[in-house]
């Protein structure tokens, strides 16, 4: 019997879809499986049941600020408390902040800015590999 190899799975978090959808094209070229949720609280769910379900994600990618909705910066901690050895990354358009600059006093693993590109991504992940 051929087992079917296991991908590692990525969550990514962005509420703009087309953000979103390129961030999991490049992970799936990649050779990672990738599921979009839009908001923290969607996340939260999401890296729960997959905890549950003995399918946890390997990483997750969190865009800093969702408008009207929990951004990375309150979802990391909530993630943590799930898993503490969860991999995180921040991800934003806004290099600048500090947040981005200083991700690790704020429980994220690493950070990517946007707009995305293949070797950024490929970069922060290959710290899991």
């Amino acid at each position: 019997m051929v087992t079917k190899e296991t991908k590692k799975k990525i969550l990514v978090m962005d509420d703009e879809d087309m953000v979103g959808e390129i961030a999991c094209q490049m992970l799936e070229y990649l050779g990672f499986e990738a599921i979009r949720v839009a908001d923290g609280v969607d996340a939260v769910k999401e890296y729960q049941k997959h905890q549950s379900d003995g399918t946890p994600f390997t990483a997750v990618i969190m865009d800093l600020s969702i408008p009207g909705g929990m951004g990375g910066k309150e979802a990391v901690g909530e993630i943590l408390s799930i898993d503490s050895e969860a991999k995180v990354f921040v991800s934003s358009g806004y290099s600048t902040d500090p947040i981005m600059v200083n991700y690790q006093d704020y429980g994220f693993t690493g950070g990517i800015a946007k707009p995305f590109d293949l070797a950024a991504m490929q970069k922060i992940l290959s710290l899991l590999l």
